[in-house]
């Protein structure tokens, strides 16, 4: 293969289309970019969606000064049914204190979906609702409906039948970005964790976000503790399309971020196809511009959401 044809990639997708791009518009190579301390990136970007059991709220402020994008105070699969109502309680009494946070709620065919629900409703500092094992469409228009229609609802897709329905998922009232139980969804399949097994589901997870005009989906956590393996299925996660990632340890979330994200020879790529577009004229020369050109604002808009700086 020559050179030319050879695609360089970063660890937030394909940045330079080819060895001679990166030679015309001189990208360095250079140390990972940082991100500005306390920086708030929106829920649609966001990257580290980090779970916290609500059956331990001592463990809420730490959470929420930790390095996650977005935290899930869990009521649903992290808590005894016998102690929903108390986790449920704490996590509304924590959020009135002048918190914010998203909550996992139980599935609508459980017994405690109508309890989460109406007693959520209307609470300050909720952010969104992460909807398990969701199957239709209508179990996210009666969530969100039943939230007085304003707070954003994550589907979790966790079996055969809500992957099958996921397309209809996505484009119901309310949805906002879907996630993948891939946990259950192993349960429910059978399927192994390997790449390659769970390759469709992740792939058709992000085709169907696409289909409903939904920023990417939300992939399933790393249960193994190495930071070398969460390393790895962070960038199976980009490979699929697919742009956050469920994190279950404070660690997690900045592993999560630094592989989701833009890299500095990236922005600088970017900055660089831009300036030199410009200069032009922002005259379209060739088929590869148009792409080039999206590629380009897509980086830098991501960077802005994510609060980084590269210093040139």
């Amino acid at each position: 293969m020559a050179a030319e044809n050879v695609a360089v990639r970063g660890r937030a997708g394909p940045c330079i289309q080819s060895m001679n791009e990166a030679r015309v518009l001189n990208v360095p190579a250079s140390p990972h970019p940082t991100s500005t301390a306390g920086h708030v990136v929106p829920a649609a970007d966001a990257r580290s969606w980090l779970l916290v059991p609500a059956s331990r709220p001592e463990a809420f402020d730490a959470a929420a000064e930790s390095r996650a994008d977005v935290v899930i105070l869990d009521i649903e699969d992290a808590v005894d049914p016998k102690h929903k109502a108390a986790a449920r309680a704490d996590v509304i009494a924590w959020l009135k204190a002048g918190n914010s946070a998203w909550v996992r709620i139980n599935d609508t065919l459980s017994d405690f979906w109508a309890d989460d629900v109406d007693e959520l409703a209307g609470v300050s500092g909720l952010l969104g609702v992460v909807l398990a094992k969701t199957e239709q469409a209508e179990q996210v228009v009666n969530t969100y409906q039943r939230l007085g229609a304003r707070i954003p609802v994550v589907p979790l897709i966790e079996s055969a039948l809500g992957l099958e329905e996921a397309t209809n998922i996505a484009r119901a009232d309310g949805a906002f970005r879907l996630a993948f139980g891939s946990g259950d969804f192993r349960r429910d399949t059978g399927m192994w964790a390997t790449r390659e097994a769970m390759a469709y589901a992740r792939s058709r997870l992000t085709v169907s976000s696409k289909a409903a005009g939904l920023p990417g989906p939300v992939d399933g956590p790393t249960t193994d503790e190495s930071l070398r393996v969460l390393r790895n299925e962070s960038e199976w996660t980009l490979e699929h399309g697919m742009t956050g990632k469920l994190c279950l340890r404070l660690e997690q979330t900045a592993v999560v971020n630094e592989v989701i994200c833009p890299q500095t020879s990236d922005i600088l790529w970017a900055r660089e196809f831009l300036a030199d577009f410009d200069a032009s004229g922002g005259v379209v020369r060739d088929g590869s511009d148009l792409p080039r050109l999206g590629r380009a604002r897509k980086i830098l808009r991501l960077a802005e959401a994510f609060g980084i700086t590269v210093e040139v």
